[in-house]
Parts: C-alpha cells; sequence; structure tokens
C-alpha cells in the first residue's frame, strides 16, 4: 500500500515491493523488533529513487476495484491526487500507524513538519471529498 500510494502505479508498486524483499533476503541482520521499520524506510527511498528517475504526471487506477466499498474508492482516488508531501504522511499515520515522530525519521523531516502536512492534507482531502464524506 505505501509503494502504491508514493508511485500511484500498481506495477510500479509490485516492483518496488519485490525490490525491497529481495534486499531484505540480503539483509538477514536487521535488528530483530525493527523490521517493519526497515521495510518502511526502503520502501520509501526506493520509492523516491523511482519518483525522480521517471516522472508521471497521471494517475491510472486499476481497472476493477469492485472489491473497494465506493467510500474507499473514492478516498483512494482522493489520495491519490494529494502531491506526494501530503499523501505520504497520511498513508504512513492513518493506514500504517506510525507516530508524528517515526514518520519524521522515515520521511528525514522535523516532527512538526509532519503535523503540519497531516493537517494540511487532511484540509485538502476535505476539499476534494466535501464536508459530507467527513460526517458519515
Amino acid at each position: 500500500r505505501l509503494a502504491l500510494s508514493c508511485t500511484r502505479s500498481p506495477q510500479e508498486a509490485e516492483d518496488i515491493c519485490q525490490t525491497v524483499f529481495l534486499k531484505l533476503m540480503e539483509h538477514p541482520n536487521i535488528i530483530p523488533g525493527k523490521e517493519k521499520s526497515w521495510l518502511m524506510t526502503v520502501t520509501v527511498n526506493r520509492c523516491k529513487s523511482y519518483l525522480r528517475d521517471i516522472r508521471r504526471t497521471e494517475t491510472q487506477l486499476p481497472e476493477d476495484l469492485s472489491y473497494l466499498a465506493k467510500d474507499e474508492l473514492d478516498l483512494m482516488q482522493a489520495m491519490l491526487g494529494l502531491e506526494e508531501k501530503y499523501r505520504l504522511p497520511l498513508h504512513l499515520h492513518y493506514y500504517e500507524g506510525y507516530s508524528l515522530a517515526e514518520i519524521g525519521k522515515l520521511l528525514r523531516c522535523p516532527a512538526a513538519t509532519i503535523g503540519s502536512r497531516l493537517a494540511r492534507g487532511r484540509e485538502k482531502l476535505k476539499q476534494i471529498l466535501g464536508e459530507d464524506f467527513y460526517e458519515e
């Protein structure tokens, strides 16, 4: 989900996940209990490398998203429309459960900046989805 949130491309997200898990197999000496943090950091870094190499201008979602509820699909489309600096903190905080400090370490910026980006990202989502979406 993190790779998809970063790349906006299901195929590229799958490739990045495969690359990250291959790196995990090559580095078996990861500190016990820190595996998830390591995976998230490597995924974010790999996504940044991908985005640096290939700039995407359009978001293409998979054709068949019938397994998602309408609200969840609307939210996913709205999130994918956000800039990366808002999309990543929102994803890491709400989908992965990271704290502001942990997200700051992953993205290499202060926790206060992450808090600001979360607030601005929520506001942008509210504008895109409308007030009705948040009241349900």
